[in-house]
Parts: structure tokens; C-alpha cells; sequence
């Protein structure tokens, strides 16, 4: 008889003891992206490049351009962490050294295609009507082309430059996120707050780049920063086809490009390092949008 009072009189406290706790609580996005592994990780492997980009010049062993032909080749060693190239070149210092320019280069393209994609996407989302039906068939015709194509075609027209490379990355790059915010825009729209901000007469800028733009950059820092690890590999092919970064730079892709053909020789650390940091930074990019994404999506 006297247990069912014990038992009933305890459920309260259990759950009062969880309303204590939190645990009725949903988590907030930075308590998913605080305890993201997978976000940290990249950020770990991005962070490291970009410190070396800013401040490797400075601390590695060996001038990155200074040749020395009686050392050409050489393995692995206390000397030469990672051996050096057909010049002589220290291939540890040149590889700390080349995350500069493509650390440069691919986040200026990824913010030139941001800003333009942005701009078309809010445009055609919210405007609607001809200038959407027009807008999504130029992207859809743009997005269909295959990207290191066109990006080809540009750069033997124009010629190769970092200029070149940086505006043509960020023009084919803007089609691509132009269609990730207008599908968020097309979200929007319909809402109140939206219908509120044309009742007070708010302008069409007004309206999509102070009311609905706050709202969908959840998507556009998500789309930004897969962007940027495609902008990362995309300036390292073209590099390594000719029409990226030219010499005598020690970019990552330019260095393979100047060395792959003495791996025949067995000289595999010619290249290997070079790769392995292109591999890294992609991957470390990658898992950084992962890792924002769950957070924006939880």
C-alpha cells in the first residue's frame, strides 16, 4: 500500500531534477558545432596552413627559391626534412611557402563568387517573375559546363595570371551558390516578417539584403566554405596544367607539375609532400563545412 505513494511522489522530483539539469533543453548550434569533432579537426588542418601561409616564410630552414645544384635530388634527411627538388631546391621550406599564394588566390575567387552568387540568388528568389525565369536558365546553362573547362577556355584567352585565375574561379563559382540562396530566398519570402518590411514601404534593397540576407547566411557560409576547398583545387590543377600560378613560385601544384616527371627515377618525395599538403588542405576545408553544416542544420 505505502510503495505507490513512495513511487509517484518521486516522478516529479526525477523530472524536476531534469529541468534542472537542461536536459528538456534542445541544443543551441554552438553547442553542436563546440563539441564537433569533425568541425575542430578541420579547422585544426585549415588553421595550420593558414598560419604557415602567413608566418612559414619567415620560419622555415632553407630560402624556398635559392638553388643548389650540388644537392639536387637529394632524400630525405636531418638536412632536408623532406629532400630536395631537380634544383637543388629545399622541398620542405617550398612547400611551407606555397600554401601562401594558393591560400591567397582560392579564398579571394571563393568571395568573388559569394558576393556575385549572392546577389543573383537574392535577385531571382525574391523578384521572381522574367528576371527569375531568365536568372535560373543562365545558371542552369552555366552550371552544366564542366568547371576546369571553362576555366580553361578563359585562361588561353586571356593568358594565365593570379588576377586571371582569381576572377575566373569566382565567375564560375557565382552560378553554383547563386542557386543555393535562391532556394533558401524562395523559403523566405513567403513570410511574415517580409510582407511586414513591404508594408512600411522598405525598398526592393532593402528588403533583400538588410531583411531576408541575415536570414539565409546560414546556407551561404555552408556553400562559401565547400566552395573554397573546390577554389583550393582548382587553382592547384591549373597551376599544374600551366595556366595558374607561374614560376618561380613554389605553389604546390606548380612544384608537381615542375617535378612529377623524375618519379619514373624514384624520386617520389619530389612530389609526394607537395600533394600530400593539396590532400590535406582540401580534406581539412572539407571537414570544417561538415562540420558547420551540422551545426546550422541541428
Amino acid at each position: 500500500m505505502s510503495a505507490e505513494p513512495r513511487a509517484s511522489a518521486m516522478l516529479p522530483i526525477a523530472e524536476a531534477s531534469r529541468e534542472e539539469l537542461g536536459e528538456s533543453e534542445a541544443p543551441t548550434r554552438w553547442d553542436v558545432l563546440r563539441h564537433s569533432g569533425t568541425f575542430w579537426a578541420g579547422s585544426g588542418i585549415a588553421g595550420f596552413w593558414a598560419l604557415a601561409a602567413i608566418f612559414g616564410s619567415r620560419l622555415v630552414p632553407w630560402d624556398p627559391y635559392a638553388t643548389d645544384l650540388l644537392h639536387e635530388l637529394a632524400p630525405p634527411s636531418a638536412a632536408h626534412w623532406f629532400g630536395t627538388d631537380q634544383l637543388g631546391r629545399d622541398i620542405f621550406s617550398r612547400v611551407i611557402a606555397g600554401s601562401r599564394d594558393i591560400l591567397t588566390i582560392a579564398p579571394l575567387a571563393t568571395l568573388l563568387g559569394t558576393l556575385a552568387g549572392t546577389t543573383l540568388g537574392l535577385a531571382g528568389g525574391y523578384l521572381g517573375g522574367l528576371i527569375d525565369i531568365v536568372l535560373g536558365r543562365i545558371i542552369e546553362v552555366l552550371v552544366s559546363l564542366p568547371l576546369i573547362i571553362v576555366a580553361l577556355l578563359v585562361l588561353v584567352a586571356l593568358g594565365p595570371s593570379s588576377v586571371t585565375v582569381v576572377i575566373v574561379i569566382g565567375l564560375v563559382f557565382a552560378p553554383l551558390i547563386a542557386r543555393t540562396v535562391r532556394a533558401a530566398v524562395l523559403g523566405e519570402r513567403a513570410l511574415d516578417y517580409v510582407a511586414v518590411a513591404e508594408l512600411r514601404g522598405e525598398s526592393t534593397f532593402a528588403i533583400m539584403f538588410v531583411e531576408i540576407l541575415p536570414n539565409v547566411m546560414g546556407p551561404i557560409l555552408v556553400e562559401t566554405t565547400v566552395r573554397l576547398g573546390y577554389a583550393i583545387f582548382t587553382v592547384a590543377s591549373l597551376s599544374f596544367l600551366g595556366f595558374g600560378i607561374q614560376p618561380p613560385s613554389p605553389d604546390w601544384g606548380l612544384a608537381i607539375a615542375e617535378n612529377y616527371g623524375v618519379i619514373a627515377g624514384g624520386y617520389w618525395w619530389t612530389v609526394a609532400f607537395d600533394a600530400a599538403a593539396t590532400a590535406s588542405l582540401v580534406v581539412g576545408v572539407n571537414l570544417l563545412a561538415d562540420g558547420l553544416h551540422g551545426a546550422l542544420t541541428a
